[in-house]
């Protein structure tokens, strides 16, 4: 019977590649997996493909400082010499922070994803008291009907939390924590868009998937 190890892989999504798809980074991360000459498990069937499996998507144009990835291989090996052989071989904008290895019947990590964390950069002038009323505004909302993809959906239920960090050069430094899972998702662009903020320039950064079991 087959022995697979699964390695749990944190990394971070970078400037150079923030406009690629998920699909598109999928790609990438199996050109680089099998450049490395690790020995990649793969999914039965007509067409086989590697068994890689990320968190949780990552929007065209946001950036991420802690996404995580499971990879399952047919063979063990160590953390260390895995990621040895994966950073060579890593293209400009991906960036290998840890390895793990985890149980390989461990639940999906999709069903486990809850919420996650955003560092937004925004442009303005307004004062911190001017910028928090709009955050304190917002949070007192008790819905905020949106629209995505044709279809209507309730954004206030999806902001657990939003909070100034402090000030960025011409603007200021936002925390956002927004829900993130199968009963919804929300977005940091989103949340822009309800404070008035999203015309304005800003980049936005995942900074922590909050899962399950974490308390």
């Amino acid at each position: 019977m087959e022995q697979n190890t699964r390695l749990r892989i944190t990394f971070a999504k970078g400037e150079e590649i923030k406009y690629i798809s998920h699909l598109d980074l999928m790609r990438v991360w199996e050109r680089t997996l099998r450049r490395a000459g690790v020995p990649l498990a793969y999914s039965h069937g007509f067409n086989p493909r590697p068994k890689i499996s990320i968190a949780a998507p990552l929007p065209v144009g946001f950036m991420g400082r802690a996404e995580v990835m499971d990879v399952w291989l047919t063979r063990y090996i160590s953390p260390k010499n895995f990621a040895k052989c994966l950073i060579p071989h890593l293209p400009p904008g991906l960036e290998v922070l840890s390895v793990e290895v985890v149980y390989p019947k461990s639940p999906s990590l999709q069903s486990l994803v809850r919420s996650a964390e955003y560092r937004v950069t925004v442009q303005g002038a307004e004062s911190r008291e001017e910028i928090e009323g709009r955050l304190r505004e917002l949070l007192s909302a008790e819905h905020l009907p949106r629209q995505r993809r044709g279809k209507e959906y309730d954004l206030r239920p999806l902001i657990e939390d939003l909070w100034v960090e402090g000030r960025a050069e011409g603007g200021w430094v936002l925390g956002m924590r927004l829900r993130a899972g199968a009963d919804g998702t929300g977005r940091p662009d989103e949340v822009l868009k309800a404070l008035g903020l999203a015309d304005r320039p800003h980049t936005i950064w995942r900074e922590r998937l909050i899962f399950g079991l974490d308390k």
